[in-house]
């Protein structure tokens, strides 16, 4: 860093930090992280090698492929929580439906790991409910003793009935039974 570096505005961190906060409470985020996270193990260990000294020990099995989309489907559904709050229902039946699926599929779910990450993140995508908007403060509470009287109900239909309204004389003959109008 040189003297002709421009320094960090102050408290910039902060801002993000606290803009970051203020976006991660809006949606379900750790529901989309765990879903996210769930896929990692799924996806990974079908393909894993283990090296004990000069034996190779392949965790290959025949269901690579199926582990693999379950896997990469868990990551997209952790991404739509996060960025499309809208499909948390969608997206935390579908994770849990995914969860048990990778039990028979992925060597138990990614050992388990994967498995239990997207029940715990279906879980909380199903649960999620979005906070009530900010209301502003009240100018002044109104008092019990001068609270507004019940507004009266509007006349429903005790009088005679207006000739637009009655259908009784309508018949297709006289192309008057309201097939062809617009209201």
């Amino acid at each position: 860093m040189s003297a002709e570096t421009p320094a960090a505005a102050s408290g910039q961190f902060t801002r993000r930090r606290l803009q970051f906060r203020a976006w991660r409470g809006t949606r379900p985020f750790w529901a989309g992280l765990f879903v996210l996270l769930s896929g990692l193990p799924i996806m990974y260990f079908p393909y894993f090698h283990l090296q004990l000294g000069h034996l190779t020990l392949a965790m290959a099995t025949t269901a690579g492929a199926g582990s693999l989309i379950i896997g990469v489907l868990l990551v997209v559904l952790g991404i739509s929580l996060w960025f499309q709050k809208h499909v948390r229902t969608f997206a935390g039946v579908a994770a849990i439906l995914l969860a048990l699926v990778s039990l028979p599929v992925s060597n138990f779910g990614g050992f388990v790991m994967g498995f239990l990450l997207a029940l715990v993140g279906g879980a909380m995508a199903v649960a999620w409910a979005p906070g009530a908007p900010e209301q502003p403060p009240a100018e002044a509470a109104p008092d019990e003793a001068t609270a507004p009287a019940a507004a009266p109900l509007p006349h429903q239909g005790m009088g005679p009935v207006s000739e637009s309204n009655d259908l009784s004389g309508t018949s297709p003959a006289n192309g008057a039974n309201g097939r062809h109008s617009a209201g």
